[in-house]
């Protein structure tokens, strides 16, 4: 075993902290002009395990002194976790979110303010809830959506407005956006009221952040010319590691993990140079020993089981029919005609499972062909199927 960060770890030091640094002073340039009342709007994308989350835990880090730093995960918000996503919902977690990280900074919150911003406007509140000793509203169904989003999308420039003596500017980091594809119908409408709201706003800056493919048709709906932020948006894609960051990671942290050239080249292809598979696969490796391809191949499919657990934590939550679709494609890309004609079904009746796997970063459409995204995911099944004779539909 090694001392790497495990994959999953979302919190790096800034020991921890690799490469990046070209994209992280890049972004950084770009959000200093908050300062000058020139906020920009940042998109960031990548596939899963990239490390979207630690850089922007790292960009917070680096940025807190001088400025108000929000981070929004909306994985995170009660109507996402109870499967509910409305956009009241996701007002009431960025409102919670903003005002927690206010406090800690010691800004004024405009309390008062607030508390008569509610009570005027006839908010229907079901309770409030005390978060770090901070009371909390929770609002109810009945709660006017547009008023709602009124308040909460013009705070964070009216509390600028309040401490300009304390911070140049305020940024907003929201986490998994691309969750808003599960406002399904009213995902559009959400994008373009987000826009009329911070594109006058001159010293809050924004970043979203998601885990998308650049084939992924939300970001065109978000940065192209016709989409709702109509170019504005500035997109950013993380990478995967290249070859030769990988191979300069593992030799400087992790000195006594020893491949031959064919065995770090099977390394790297199992990982494909993701971030948070490099550090899993890598920290299970024996130590002081020489890995050839071989060697790498087998303890690969040994330890396949904890570096894919959190895709078999989504498999296991999938439906059957969703399940069954994965495994349909396991043998090569299909259209969605030919995924219908499997189940004797018309193509539009495969349309919920489908966005449900797309959401999920599970499959992706290329050139009107379905395919599976996750290459360990489709090895995974392979293993299981190889060793049982039947593919695990029922939880592990």
């Amino acid at each position: 075993m090694t001392d790497l960060p495990w994959g999953t770890n979302q919190n790096l030091t800034d020991e921890e902290f690799y490469n990046r640094e070209s994209e992280l002073t890049n972004i950084k340039n770009l959000l200093q002009s908050t300062g000058q009342g020139h906020a920009p709007d940042l998109l960031l994308t990548g596939i899963r395990g990239v490390g979207k989350t630690v850089f922007l835990k790292k960009l917070k880090r680096e940025m807190d002194n001088e400025y108000l730093v929000v981070y929004i995960d909306f994985s995170k918000s009660k109507c996402y976790q109870k499967n509910q996503m409305s956009i009241i919902g996701l007002m009431e977690h960025i409102f919670k979110e903003f005002i927690k990280e206010s406090k800690s900074k010691g800004l004024n919150t405009l309390d008062k303010q607030i508390e008569k911003y509610f009570k005027s406007n006839d908010f229907k509140i079901k309770e409030f809830i005390q978060i770090d000793k901070i009371p909390m509203p929770v609002f109810s169904k009945e709660t006017n959506e547009e008023k709602l989003m009124d308040f909460v999308m013009d705070l964070p420039e009216k509390i600028y407005e309040k401490n300009q003596d304390k911070i140049k500017g305020v940024l907003i980091f929201i986490d998994e956006f691309q969750l808003i594809r599960e406002l399904n119908d009213y995902k559009d409408s959400f994008l373009w009221k987000l826009r009329s709201y911070i594109q006058n706003q001159r010293n809050v800056g924004y970043v979203f952040s998601g885990s998308m493919s650049m084939q992924n048709k939300l970001i065109s709906k978000i940065t192209s010319q016709n989409g709702a932020f109509g170019g504005r948006m500035i997109s950013i894609h993380l990478n995967p590691f290249e070859k030769e960051t990988v191979r300069n990671y593992l030799s400087e942290k992790a000195p006594y993990i020893i491949f031959s050239d064919d065995g770090f080249d099977r390394f790297y292809k199992c990982t494909s140079g993701t971030p948070s598979y490099v550090n899993i696969f890598a920290a299970l490796l024996p130590i002081n020993q020489r890995l050839d391809d071989n060697a790498i191949k087998i303890q690969f499919d040994k330890k396949i089981q904890a570096i894919s657990s959190h895709l078999i934590n989504i498999w296991t939550r999938l439906s059957f029919r969703e399940q069954t679709i994965i495994i349909i494609l396991l043998e090569k890309p299909l259209r969605r005609v030919d995924i219908a004609n499997e189940f004797g079904i018309s193509t539009g009746s495969l349309s919920n499972y489908l966005n449900n796997l797309q959401n999920q970063g599970l499959i992706i459409q290329n050139n009107g062909l379905y395919e599976i995204s996750e290459p360990i995911l489709k090895r995974w099944l392979e293993l299981e199927f190889n060793e049982k004779g039947i593919y695990p539909y029922r939880n592990i």
